[in-house]
Order: C-alpha cells, then sequence, then structure tokens
C-alpha cells in the first residue's frame, strides 16, 4: 500500500494530526480512554485533525467483538475521528516496503542468526550479569557468508555512538546513550513486520505530527527514532514528531491502575458504574491535567482550553468518589427525558418512560449515579404485593397500619391529587393524633415503594397516582382492620 493511499496524506501543511492506536485484544480501558481524549482535544484545541488505528498485527489476540467495544466506547465518549479507522493488518506490504529500502540504502542488514545460537548468546549474557542484547553479530558480515537459502530477519543498524536527546512536550529533554539500543527486529523471517517498524510507517504515512500516548512508551520512541531519521536520509521527507508523554494513571493505592481497583474499562462505568459520558470525559480531562481550580469544564471548554503544558509530570490517581461525585452534578444537569430512558433501559421492559420522565427531577436530586436512578425507580414499577426490605417490614407494625387505616379513609375522600393537597390532608390527619408528619411519613413510604428510602412522600404519591397509591395504603391498611377483627 503507497504511502499517499493512508488518509494523514495530504493534510496541510503546518496543521497538527494526532493519534490513538489502540490493540483490539480487550476493551477500552481508562487509561487508553484518556490517552484518546488527550490526542482529540489537542487536534481539536490547534484546528488539526484526530485519527484512529486499529492495531491489530496480533491476529491470535485481536478480535471483532473488541474492535467493536473500542469504537463503540470512543463515540459513546464522545470523541468523533476525522477519518475512517486505519487497520494496521492491511499495511504489511507497506512495512516490508520501507524495510527493504533500509537494507537497500545500508541502513538495515540480514541477519542469519539461529533461535539455537540467539538464545546460547542470552545465556552467555546472563552468565556474565551483562543486559539481553543482540550483539550485533551479522550488522557487517557478508551476507554470501550464511548457508544457502537459510532463514534470515532483518535488523535495524542503531547508530553505535552518541546519544539520542528527545525534547518531550511532558517529560521536557530526555537523553539515551545509543549504545543502550540493541540491533532489533523490523521484519521477520517469515517477511512479516514488527510493532516498532509497523508503527513507525504508519504513522508517518497518516501525516501524524504529534505523538501523545502513555510514559510506558517512552523507550519505544527511542527506538523509533532510527527509523525515522534513517528514513529522512533515503527520501527527506520524514521530520521527527512531537512526542508527549504522558504519566500513566494509578490506582488510589498508588500502583499501576489494573483489574484489582475495580472497573478498569470504559463500557464498566458506563453499565457497572451508571456514569454518565460527559461525567468521565470531565473526570478524565481533569486526570492528569488542570486548569486552575476548575472542577467541572464542559467539553466546548475543554477544547478550548487544554494544551500539553497543562499536563503534569507525576501519575495521577484514581479515586472513585471523586468520580461518582462529579457524575450526582451532570445527573442533576442532565435532560430528564435522556436519563428516563437511560433508566428505562436498565430496568426493562415493564419501565414507562414517560412516567420516568416525570420522575426524574425528584429522582436525580440525591443520586450518584444511573443505577442509583434505577433504584429509586423501582417502585414505580414493582407489582402488589409489595416485596419489603427487612427495615420496611419493621415499620409496618401494628401501631403504623392503624395509622395508615385511618390515613386511608382520608385519602379516599381526596379530590386534589396534588403534592400541594395532599400535603394538607396529611398534615391535618398527623395533628388530630399529636404526631409530626415524620411519624406518618415513614409508614406511608414503606408502604408505598417497600424501602424507607424514596423521593418526597407527596411526590411518591402523585407519581403513583390515586388508585395505586391508594390500593397500596390500603393493603397494609386491611391488616390492621383483619387484626381487629379478631
Amino acid at each position: 500500500m503507497a504511502s499517499d493511499s493512508v488518509s494523514g496524506a495530504g493534510k496541510t501543511a503546518g496543521q497538527v494530526v494526532t493519534r490513538f492506536a489502540p490493540s483490539p485484544t480487550g476493551y477500552l480501558h481508562i487509561g487508553g480512554a484518556r490517552t484518546a481524549l488527550f490526542n482529540w482535544l489537542y487536534a481539536r484545541h490547534h484546528g488539526g485533525r484526530v485519527l484512529l488505528r486499529i492495531e491489530d498485527t496480533d491476529r491470535k489476540r485481536s478480535t471483532q467483538d473488541a474492535i467493536d467495544k473500542i469504537i463503540e466506547g470512543l463515540d459513546w465518549l464522545g470523541l468523533d475521528f476525522d477519518d475512517a479507522p486505519m487497520f494496521q493488518s492491511d499495511r504489511a506490504e507497506r512495512h516490508a516496503e520501507v524495510a527493504h529500502q533500509l537494507l537497500a540504502a545500508g541502513h538495515a542488514y540480514k541477519c542469519f542468526a539461529t533461535p539455537e545460537e540467539l538464545e546460547a548468546m542470552r545465556e552467555q549474557q546472563r552468565a556474565a550479569k551483562l543486559p539481553l542484547r543482540y550483539d550485533r553479530r551479522w550488522r557487517d558480515r557478508d551476507p554470501s557468508e550464511a548457508p544457502a537459502g537459510a532463514p534470515y530477519v532483518i535488523r535495524l543498524k542503531v547508530p553505535t555512538g552518541g546519544a539520542t536527546t528527545i525534547d518531550d512536550a511532558v517529560q521536557g529533554r530526555i537523553t539515551v546513550q545509543n549504545n543502550e539500543i540493541d540491533d532489533y527486529i523490523l521484519l521477520r523471517s517469515d517477511g512479516t513486520p514488527t510493532y516498532m517498524l509497523a508503527v513507525v510507517v504508519d504513522d508517518h504515512d497518516m501525516g501524524v505530527t504529534h505523538i501523545i500516548r502513555g510514559d510506558d512508551h517512552i523507550n519505544n520512541a527511542f527506538r523509533q527514532l532510527p527509523i525515522i531519521r534513517a528514513m529522512n536520509a533515503i527520501e527527506g521527507n520524514w521530520p521527527d514528531p512531537v512526542y508527549a508523554h504522558v504519566p500513566l494513571i494509578h490506582g488510589p493505592d498508588g500502583a499501576k491502575m489494573s483489574k484489582r481497583h475495580g472497573a478498569v474499562g470504559v463500557e464498566a462505568y458506563r453499565d457497572q458504574e451508571g456514569v454518565l459520558p460527559e461525567a468521565l470525559f470531565n473526570y478524565l480531562l481533569r486526570l492528569g491535567w488542570g486548569h486552575g481550580d476548575r472542577e467541572e469544564i464542559t467539553k466546548e471548554e475543554a477544547v478550548e482550553l487544554f494544551d500539553l503544558d497543562g499536563v503534569g509530570k507525576g501519575p495521577a490517581r484514581f479515586d472513585i468518589k471523586k468520580l461518582q461525585n462529579l457524575n450526582g452534578h451532570y445527573i442533576r444537569e442532565a435532560d430528564d427525558r435522556r436519563l428516563a430512558l437511560i433508566v428505562a433501559e436498565k430496568i426493562g421492559p415493564k419501565a414507562d418512560a414517560d412516567l420516568l420522565t416525570k420522575a426524574m427531577p425528584v429522582l436525580k436530586l440525591r443520586a450518584k449515579s444511573t443505577n442509583e436512578l434505577a433504584e429509586g425507580a423501582a417502585f414505580l414499577f414493582a407489582k402488589r404485593p409489595l416485596a419489603m426490605t427487612e427495615k420496611a417490614a419493621e415499620l409496618l407494625d401494628d401501631n403504623a397500619r392503624e395509622l395508615l387505616s385511618g390515613l386511608s379513609k382520608m385519602l379516599h375522600l381526596q379530590n386534589d391529587w396534588t403534592i400541594e393537597g395532599l400535603e394538607a390532608t396529611t398534615k391535618s390527619y398527623a395533628e388530630t393524633l399529636g404526631l409530626g408528619l415524620g411519624k406518618l411519613a415513614q409508614p406511608m413510604r414503606a408502604a408505598l415503594t417497600g424501602t424507607t428510602t424514596s423521593p418526597g412522600i407527596f411526590d411518591v404519591l402523585v407519581l403513583l397516582g390515586r388508585d395505586e397509591a391508594l390500593a397500596r395504603i390500603d393493603a397494609q391498611a386491611r391488616s390492621a382492620e383483619a387484626a381487629k377483627e379478631v
């Protein structure tokens, strides 16, 4: 595949181009999502382009399901790309072409070392407590010395003297001695390219100007630059990219974020934690990047404010409580109908989206997740006889049922089934009994919802509607009447 067939070619001179390049061997994890976000924001802030590359060269571990989940997660977060995804596996021919260019120009060489020879070399290095590196045994040898038809790999001739320095946009100036990098493989003996070669060729052909990725890739930068500079010597149009290596995300204990810290995939935060995309977007933005004391930042504000100079050099710590609190803010800000549809999907076929929309203003007041919204709305669709929590059942003792029996008679006469009308009637009944409203509200809540927590009791009465509310109260009041007859 020729380089001019890649979408990044033909970009405007001087235009910023970033890329997100996940491997489809699993879900879109939190660290990857933040990398995608930073690439997206940097490109959008600078009026550039952001591209998506699926690095699926590991055919055994790459799956279509993982590809679908990654793209779905990015879309859910609101991250759009300026071209269709590029699949690295489609470009093996182009990768091999570059390897052979390097070979022909003397920047690479054929290595005929057998697996047994390489293992013996490593054993010697282990015994001498030396770094395990290829010893360049075929770097200056004539390929004719190898047996006829012997398999070989193509290795890069990495400079052996001096040092390479990168002015990283996040980490600052980093220098590595060239002799610390071995002559690594570009093309395997079966003709397939290695990750190190494929990444460099794809970044060039896509026109990538800024490589923003996790700081676990810093060493890769020093291995990839020699390819770029060798190809620049050959063709003259392979500029160094700007590197920005972002610190990794750590868990609350300071260790690298992993499954043991809880959910790590974007879809898990959506489904299991009940997080809204704008909340996760905002939280990931603030995870390692800051703008003064601002915590709540909209997508539009983020595009306006984001730049690499705001990214910290130290690892950020993931705090689920902060995410939950931020999510609560976005739930309160969210459109009621949108929330109702999310909750309806969680509840299932029995859910009524119109009723949920009506209930949402009171349901979302204290909720920190869409799961809490679904739990809080469950009473609306419960069937009689209501299942009772243990605490709710304890509230409905004989005295409470007696109170509900009297209240039921008054509510059956109620013509004004509004919050104001129901509150006036209930307060009047409580006053005649010499009770505070709370003494009456708690058994009412238990009878109406089967729980001890709910929206305001008069909201509950209105949302359930006259017939269902009275039926639920009467179901408990009848128990009191039956006890009298006995």
